[in-house]
């Protein structure tokens, strides 16, 4: 599956200029835009930012033919449209435009209403404004950029890569409800003092000189309001994970819960958010109201028992990942990180291994839930770690179409696309794992 765009353009103030013609890309995903701004460099000799979802003729992704709005990097002092003389160039450096693009671009309406949701970086100018903040602090760093790539851009986040001499640097954008993802980072990369035993054996596997819970991750740099500068991990995200290394990456995560299980108060009031106990449930009917949970309402109804009865089975609240598919592991052969914790909130471990085993057989997911239950059992003693996670198999769901509903609230009409469809689908999903 392969996704056509066009590209709607505008420059620095946000003046519409027109459409460049339709092109193909091969990755269906519509926030991976790197093939797009290449795509548009060298068909075109345009060097843009791109801003945001403007439409797209099915439903969801992926796949299909896409419009988004972009930026020309420098734009264009003849009128465009009218079959211009094209003064195009080819790749470019930092901080260099380009001039007009190799073909006449298509007069298009542009709706140029500001929206209170649309995020820095889908204005004209924002991608701009946070490259030059990421190349400040690399210069500072001694790592003058050499050059920038556009990755990815949605609502939930905008990605760049930064070269420099000594290696690349990722800059990495965050809508408000994600902000707490560089906290998280900064106490995994170096968590403080152990507290004392609060009912697990706090530490228990880390040696003396352990400190770093995330093993060749760097947080170059933060600016408290969405921006972190992180410095490569190399290797590649294991989407394709086998059952074995879906194991691993279980054992190495118990690691991580184990120690932040004595830290939760910490990490809440530095502002993770704190989904536990009876929270949880006020938090998931607070985001779903106001959408058809009639396909869930006995879940629903039964929430608040389902979880005291969870909290019965003993298992300490800990730091939860929030979204642990293979995808968000990181890996080169030699060494393997867990990447991405914008989802992170402070909860019950079951929901880390539960996402952890979706897509799996049932009886290659009940190895792996098996192995993640002695552990706890170990640690936590006289807990009941797999009636815990039976419990809390379809609230799994449930929380998962709260998210999505926290996001449709948090973004602008035009990116609805990227999530309606799934809260329906997550809360039939919910209600089907609630039944006997």
């Amino acid at each position: 599956m392969s996704r056509t765009v066009t590209l709607v353009l505008v420059d620095a103030a946000g003046a519409p200029l027109g459409a460049l013609p339709p092109f193909g890309v091969p990755e269906p995903w519509w926030q991976q835009v790197d093939s797009v701004v290449d795509g548009a460099r060298r068909r075109y000799g345009l060097d843009v930012a791109v801003l945001r979802l403007l439409d797209a003729d099915r439903p969801r992704p992926p796949g299909g033919h896409v419009r988004y709005l972009a930026q020309v990097a420098d734009a264009p002092a003849v009128p465009l449209g009218v079959g211009a003389v094209p003064l195009g160039v080819g790749a470019v450096p930092l901080g260099v435009g380009a001039a007009a693009p190799a073909v006449p671009l298509e007069p298009v309406a542009v709706d140029r209403t500001p929206h209170p949701l649309r995020q820095p970086w889908a204005e004209p100018g924002g991608p701009a404004r946070s490259v030059a903040w990421a190349a400040d602090e690399l210069r500072r760093l001694g790592r003058p950029v050499t050059a920038v790539t556009q990755q990815r851009t949605w609502n939930l986040s905008a990605i760049w890569r930064l070269d420099t001499p000594a290696g690349p640097a990722w800059l990495k954008q965050l809508p408000t409800f994600a902000h707490h993802e560089p906290t998280v980072l900064t106490w995994l990369i170096d968590p403080p003092p152990r507290p004392g035993d609060q009912g697990v054996r706090v530490g228990v596997d880390l040696p003396p000189d352990a400190n770093s819970l995330i093993d060749g991750v760097r947080v170059l740099a933060a600016d408290g309001v969405g921006r972190v500068l992180l410095d490569d991990v190399p290797g590649e995200d294991r989407y394709g994970a086998d059952p074995r290394e879906r194991a691993e990456i279980a054992a190495e995560h118990h690691r991580v819960q184990v120690r932040a299980a004595g830290d939760v108060d910490r990490l809440v009031a530095a502002g993770v958010p704190d989904l536990r106990g009876p929270g949880l449930a006020g938090w998931i009917r607070e985001r779903l109201a106001g959408h058809d949970v009639s396909a869930a309402a006995g879940l629903l109804a039964g929430l608040d028992d389902r979880l005291r009865r969870v909290r019965g089975c003993g298992l300490p609240d800990t730091l939860v990942h929030g979204d642990l598919h293979p995808g968000n592991a990181r890996g080169d052969g030699t060494r393997r990180v867990v990447i991405d914790w914008a989802d992170a909130f402070v909860g019950h471990p079951a929901f880390d291994i539960l996402r952890l085993t979706e897509g799996l057989d049932a009886a290659t997911a009940a190895r792996l839930v098996d192995a993640w239950a002695d552990r706890w059992r170990a640690d936590a003693p006289g807990c009941d770690p797999h009636r815990a996670a039976d419990l809390l198999r379809p609230v799994a769901a449930l929380r998962l179409a709260a998210v999505y509903a926290m996001f449709l609230a948090a973004i602008e009409p035009s990116e609805h696309p990227y999530h309606v469809h799934d809260v329906p689908a997550t809360l039939a999903r919910a209600a089907a794992e609630a039944r006997p």
